[in-house]
């Protein structure tokens, strides 16, 4: 059997590049005691991704140039020596962008995962996997979010800020989504619920437009873009307001040159908490948000936004267009199971 890999071959110079990943075949590894190998099914393509294509260190290793690109997905157990999975089994985990991984259990992120009958696997790797989880737990255990609160959520269209806009709104809030076209305004809006939108590319002043969407002002910020957006937001906060720092991704693509925060100030001003997270600080908190997210999409009350790359060997253009700002709700690639070599 061929093991595909998509690999870094360039480290990118701003947005990513289809250029800047190669395909290249491997054999396929074998699992030693307290390992399995599975076969990947989905990936999700995540914004932070982006900050280990740089050769520097966060908060996980920089990959090598000719390294296998890391990322979440949804995978089939094919063989297995760790005790507690079987052959067949669905999981989730951190693994690598090709078509077979060795996982374990110090694999990130690792579950195994029990399927419902009439949700697509797909929702695993999105609503239902990393982008919800990550939504219900900033919006509760950061954002500490009550029914009276007005919730502003940044990059409201995507895979992440979708969610979110839903959550807070199932749970009382008054939502305004920050989005980046008219199109994305409307979706947010009339599909997902939220009160107001704010296309940031058609205002002057954004932290103008932001107040007048949030004539009460703004309870809780979830923010996923940090910059200018984090600073004009900050000047709209109510007193002990809270902000859900979840991803910096206008400052993603050039992270030599971060954007000033300018209104820092209103921390101390409005007496705010500003705190940043990393879902898998918080896998105890998983089995509560899964079980929510499950009766809400099965009672119809989320709609999940998916956009789906099919082939292994195109998932660097997907992760292109995405970090582009081109596409809406969550982006994944279908692993193609029946294919040819790179």
């Amino acid at each position: 059997m061929i093991n595909r890999q998509i690999v870094l071959a360039s480290h990118p110079q701003g947005v990513p590049l289809p250029s800047d990943f190669a395909c290249v075949e491997a054999a396929v590894p074998s699992p030693s005691t307290g390992q399995m190998l599975v076969r990947n099914l989905y990936f999700s393509l995540e914004a932070a991704i982006r900050g280990w294509l740089d050769g520097k260190a966060n908060y996980f290793e920089p990959i090598p140039l000719g390294g296998a690109i890391r990322g979440p997905s949804v995978a089939q157990i094919i063989e297995s020596k760790l005790d507690g999975f079987e052959v067949g089994d669905i999981i989730f985990g951190l693994h690598h962008w090709e078509d077979y991984s060795l996982s374990d259990a110090n694999t990130v992120l690792l579950s195994k995962l029990s399927p419902k009958a009439g949700i697509p696997l797909s929702y695993y790797s999105g609503g239902l996997g990393g982008s919800g989880q990550t939504a219900y737990v900033g919006l509760h255990e950061i954002g500490k979010i009550a029914p009276s609160d007005t919730v502003v959520i940044s990059a409201a269209a995507g895979a992440t800020g979708s969610m979110a806009c839903q959550i807070a709104k199932l749970c009382g809030c008054r939502v305004v989504g920050i989005v980046g076209s008219d199109e994305k305004a409307r979706l947010i809006t009339n599909t997902l619920g939220a009160d107001a939108a704010v296309n940031y590319k058609a205002v002057d002043d954004l932290a103008q437009a932001v107040a007048a969407a949030c004539p009460e002002g703004v309870d809780v910020y979830f923010d996923n873009v940090g910059g200018r957006t984090l600073d004009a937001v900050l000047t709209c906060m109510n007193a002990f307001g809270r902000v859900i720092g979840c991803g910096m991704i206008s400052d993603y693509n050039d992270p030599d040159n971060p954007t000033p925060i300018y209104n820092l100030w209103k921390i101390v001003e409005k007496e705010l908490t500003m705190r940043g997270f990393l879902l898998y600080s918080y896998m105890d908190k998983v089995p509560e948000a899964m079980e929510q997210l499950h009766a809400w999409v099965e009672q119809g009350e989320i709609t999940v936004l998916e956009n789906i790359t099919e082939g292994l060997p195109n998932a660097g253009r997907a992760y292109s267009d995405m970090m582009k700002g081109a596409t809406v709700g969550k982006n994944l690639v279908r692993v193609d199971t029946e294919h040819d070599a790179c």
